[in-house]
């Protein structure tokens, strides 16, 4: 498999406050530390078109929070994002436009592209989601190894990544099932979906179908 895991393999970032971030790393991974930094330095800057609702958090036109949503800051919420109720954002989380953050979700220290899903009991920490992913029902993006060892990537060699906590990147495109677990370290490349109830480890290439850690089959492209 070609298993690609540089920022240029995974992600086309169209956000205008997004695209600097995307530019200074190689490696997906590589952003999460300075994730909190870049938004206090955006903040700082000045967002044309956001408006400060609470102490750090900023959000753009049309958002919709609901009242029993929670956003610490600091965090950027794109224009046209649907947060809804019970909603926990813990801070260090900044989002493009048209998102959803849907009932009884859970983020921290997380990147989210356009018109990213994430609407129901999901958990995203310390992750990268890109343009139009989407987490089924109870799908996590776990950070943190059971014996609290750095992060490998597992992908055409390892990547010592040296951080303790790193969740899930998800390239754009990609769909996650329903009650899926994705271990520390697990990247899914562009447009390849996952069936529901599966617990993944290490590296998926773009185009597929994901039914199991070892069944995995390249997508059919439709002939014109």
């Amino acid at each position: 498999m070609n298993k690609l895991v540089r920022l240029s393999d995974l992600f086309d970032c169209k956000t205008e406050y997004l695209v600097a971030l995307f530019e200074r790393y190689e490696y997906p991974w590589e952003m999460l530390p300075d994730i909190k930094a870049y938004i206090l330095e955006l903040i700082e800057k000045g967002l044309g078109n956001f408006y400060e609702i609470s102490e750090g958090v900023y959000v753009g036109k049309n958002v919709k929070i609901y009242p029993t949503a929670v956003i610490e800051g600091p965090a950027i919420i794109g224009e046209g994002t649907e947060i809804r109720p019970g909603a926990f954002i813990r801070g260090s989380v900044i989002t493009g436009a048209n998102c959803v953050i849907g009932n009884s979700s859970e983020l921290k220290n997380c990147v989210l592209l356009e018109k990213v899903q994430v609407p129901h009991y999901n958990y995203v920490g310390d992750s990268v989601l890109g343009n139009g992913a989407h987490m089924g029902a109870g799908s996590i993006c776990s950070n943190l190894k059971s014996d609290k060892k750095p992060v490998i990537v597992h992908a055409d060699k390892e990547y010592e990544t040296g951080l303790r906590k790193m969740g899930a990147i998800l390239a754009d495109g990609a769909d996650i099932g329903c009650g899926c677990v994705l271990n520390p370290g697990t990247v899914i490349g562009k447009n390849t979906s996952v069936y529901p109830l599966n617990a993944l480890r290490g590296v998926f290439e773009s185009d597929c179908i994901v039914k199991s850690q070892k069944e995995i089959v390249k997508r059919i492209k439709a002939q014109n």
